[in-house]
């Protein structure tokens, strides 16, 4: 029932995603791909070291992961459709481009001969003889392209890119059920709903005699066809947005991709709306640090969330400085952002979110733990379980392990979303939690002290491109108005609206912005 009241709720956003991922994700991937694979194997057929370098080449390609590939063409292409398209489009060549060359490697030969008898040309014997003769195994390979870029399409959102894939990282990200399915689902009935149509056209292209099914399959094939259709363009509940002014400009805020990103990114999207006639464009649960900051230098979003701890060590790799007091970092991350990046950090929104050692309450309490240290003894015994970040930053395990001597037993690359169930579970013991995290109280998991004060501070500072700011310098006011006025309780408040009691975020931004308001 709540899979249908989302769908019934979220139906004009579907319509959009479901768009996206047909025509732009998957359709137009497929079809450069076949312009792209089909000459290039007519042209290498009878090229034998030609063909097994492109046929390498394409082998190659195709054991990139997909992420990697996303993330090899965002400083080249930014973050959006374009860098999709093009990783889609790779991906699609290597089927098509086999079955066209076996599909012109296998002609019979007798049929090519008699060919030649007549005196066709080679372009006459191409285009009436060959390519009608390779079709079936063309299109073979053009169906299975198509199968793989609908699967693969939905990664792309994690640059912004749109489609199906929205639903099912939002699901994951905000731990709920609901939105999952509907993403995967939707992204599982397109990909059979596409095989059967090009199986059915495939069916029609073989020589000999045709089913007697094939016009009934036809005719299903067109009736999916309207169906899809009027799905997509028929505005059913279809609204505007609802705080969309007439704008003089377009501001574009982005997020990383974990619930208290894309509530501040919601927040800053509205207050933004609400204090200026600006419209904000939403770039929300794009991927991590690394993703985000290469958005705002490349100028694909203009303003987004980042903490202080993380711009010094991750952005600017500075050396983590223990005596470094909170304003001191925070002071020196702003001169070397406008230095380095043209980039203005604003002063902080009021509350910390320090990654956070933790653990099951019951097994600290049964080993006697409170800080990290104590976990030393025992380390080896023990299961790690942390995000991908935290797994590589220098402010993350690297320099954990450095500082306490800390060596698990065995580690394990956890999604946000799935740390704190997972050590609730007992499937790992130890996680690297976030310290405004409303699951760690919902799981009743106990954070232990940084007794070395090994982590930096974390303070969360809007940070925007200069060159926005002196096109839109109502904006300054804006994001200046927000300082202060999130403090930890608050922040982990609006973290287990969300994720604990499955609250929207942009309804939760909202009612904390109204409460706002109404107090000053």
């Amino acid at each position: 029932m709540e899979v249908f009241d989302e769908v019934r709720n979220r139906f004009p956003e579907l319509q959009t995603t479901l768009a996206e991922h047909l025509l732009i994700l998957t359709l137009l991937p497929v079809s450069l791909a076949a312009c792209v694979a089909i000459p290039l194997a007519i042209w290498v057929r009878d090229r034998p070291l030609l063909r097994s370098v492109v046929l390498g080449v394409s082998n190659t390609v195709q054991t990139i992961p997909s992420l990697a590939m996303l993330a090899f063409l965002l400083p080249l292409c930014g973050i959006g459709k374009v860098p999709a398209v093009i990783a889609l489009t790779l991906y699609a060549i290597l089927p098509i481009l086999q079955n066209t060359i076996a599909a012109m490697r296998e002609l019979p030969k007798s049929v090519l001969e008699v060919a030649d008898g007549i005196g066709f040309s080679k372009l006459q014997r191409l285009r009436m003889v060959e390519l009608p003769l390779a079709l079936p195994l063309i299109f073979s390979g053009i169906r299975i392209a198509t199968t793989v870029c609908v699967g693969v399409a939905t990664l792309s959102t994690f640059i912004g890119a749109g489609g199906l894939g929205d639903f099912i990282n939002r699901g994951l990200s905000l731990n709920r059920m609901s939105l999952l399915l509907i993403g995967a689902g939707a992204a599982a009935l397109l990909a059979m709903m596409l095989d059967y149509i090009l199986d059915s056209i495939g069916m029609g292209l073989r020589p000999g005699r045709k089913s007697r099914y094939l016009g009934l399959r036809y005719g299903v094939c067109g009736l999916l066809g309207i169906f899809v259709t009027c799905l997509i363009i028929f505005p059913i509940n279809r609204q505007t947005n609802p705080i969309r002014k007439d704008s003089s400009g377009v501001v574009r805020i982005g997020s990383k991709n974990f619930t208290e990103q894309i509530i501040l990114g919601e927040l800053l999207a509205q207050w933004i709306e609400m204090r200026t006639d600006l419209h904000a464009e939403r770039y929300l649960n794009l991927g991590g640090t690394v993703i985000c900051h290469q958005a705002l230098i490349n100028g694909d979003i203009d303003l987004y969330v980042e903490y202080t701890g993380t711009s010094s060590l991750t952005i600017l790799e500075h050396s983590r400085d223990p005596n470094a007091t909170p304003i001191e970092i925070a002071e020196e991350v702003r001169q070397d952002y406008l230095t380095e990046f043209d980039c203005v950090v604003f002063p902080p929104l009021g509350f910390e979110n320090t990654y956070a050692v933790t653990v099951r309450r019951t097994m600290a309490e049964r080993n006697g733990w409170k800080a990290i240290a104590d976990l030393v003894p025992y380390a080896g015994d023990l299961r790690g379980g942390f995000t991908a970040e935290f797994m590589e930053r220098p402010d993350g395990l690297p320099g954990l392990v450095r500082a306490y001597g800390l060596k698990f037993g065995s580690l394990s690359d956890l999604g946000a979303e799935l740390m704190y169930p997972a050590v609730a579970g007992e499937e790992v013991d130890v996680i690297g939690a976030f310290s405004t995290d409303g699951r760690i109280l919902e799981f009743d998991l106990q954070t232990l002290q940084d007794n070395r004060h090994f982590f930096p501070p974390y303070q969360a500072v809007p940070i925007v491109r200069r060159d926005v700011l002196r096109r839109f310098p109502e904006l300054e006011d804006a994001c200046r108005e927000l300082s202060g006025k999130l403090d930890n309780a608050t922040m982990t408040h609006l973290n287990h609206a969300v994720d604990v009691r499955k609250q929207d975020p942009a309804d939760a931004a909202r009612a904390f912005l109204t409460e706002l308001t109404r107090n000053n």
